[in-house]
């Protein structure tokens, strides 16, 4: 038993001093830092010592996510930088990019965490929700790296993290337009990975499980009655501990991060079944069904 706790209590030490050397003192540009994943990410890292910008096209969240920051902060040489911008628009995100670069430098740490979701069956869902997904999760990702990435590479350094999700490895119901702008920053940060690695930059993909944030509370009004039931036997992460979860594996270098126990369970399931686990889905979504009736 001594044996075991001292191994528990070296591993959490080297991790904690792993975890300063990436973030102590670097810099931090995070997408959707001004709510959710995001700012608990930017609270995780301040707490760090890292430099944090974190951008959203949201002025009061993030202003109010601003001094949430000033109050973690426990080095007034820490800073903390707010970047007004719309991931999905180029030209106002290059132009806020390049003012924040100009006055702090090229950040050695790149979180894409600004993500929408709006769920409903595939013929309830409008085609400008289907564009309003992509624009954001796929090309807003993209949009923020077609800008950095040039110089993280005439650096040689450098991390990236992307946000999916569980939807992004699984098509879930009531998810057509989410998963198809999840499964599309898979695919890229896939490729990514591999182009970028002969520049020792390295890149994460995170598959975060249902959150406990803002997102999901907007989408609680538009589950239908079946994404309700799948949903229900899911067990919620907190932000916080997603982040926690992220840190942690980006200080290891990891590529493929899955925070919580239920999703490292499925990504290991969808791969070792692959288009055999359909029919456990559809089991689960006829049951659903067969509910929906009886009510």
């Amino acid at each position: 038993m001594l044996r075991r706790f001292l191994r528990q209590l070296w591993t959490l030490i080297t991790m904690n001093n792993s975890q300063k050397s990436l973030f102590e003192g670097k810099s931090a540009l995070i997408t959707g830092g001004s709510s959710g994943i995001g700012l608990a990410l930017a609270k995780k890292m301040v707490e760090q010592g890292c430099h944090v910008a974190i951008l959203s096209r949201q002025k009061q969240l993030l202003q109010e996510a601003e001094k949430t920051l000033q109050r973690v902060k426990d080095n007034e040489t820490t800073k903390i930088s707010i970047i007004q911008a719309d991931v999905t628009l180029r030209d106002e995100l290059n132009q806020a990019l390049d003012k924040h670069i100009a006055a702090n430098g090229i950040p050695d740490i790149v979180i894409n965490s600004a993500g929408v979701a709006h769920p409903g069956t595939f013929t309830m869902l409008k085609p400008e929700l289907f564009e309003w997904m992509m624009n954001v999760n796929y090309f807003g990702t993209v949009n923020v790296l077609k800008h950095l990435v040039p110089a993280f590479k005439a650096r040689r350094s450098g991390s990236i993290v992307n946000i999916s999700s569980i939807a992004g490895f699984l098509g879930i119901y009531g998810y057509t337009a989410y998963s198809a702008s999840k499964f599309a920053v898979n695919g890229f940060t896939d490729a990514l990975r591999s182009e970028l690695k002969p520049y020792n930059i390295h890149v994460s993909i995170v598959f975060p499980p249902d959150t406990k944030t803002p997102q999901l509370e907007y989408e609680k009004e538009f589950k239908p009655f079946i994404t309700q039931e799948l949903a229900g036997s899911a067990n919620l992460m907190g932000a916080e501990q997603v982040a926690d979860e992220v840190l942690k594996k980006l200080a290891q270098k990891k590529y493929i991060i899955l925070p919580g126990f239920e999703g490292k369970l499925l990504f290991l399931v969808k791969n070792l079944l692959g288009k055999n686990l359909h029919p456990v889905l559809d089991l689960m979504v006829n049951n659903s069904i067969r509910k929906l009736k009886l009510g």
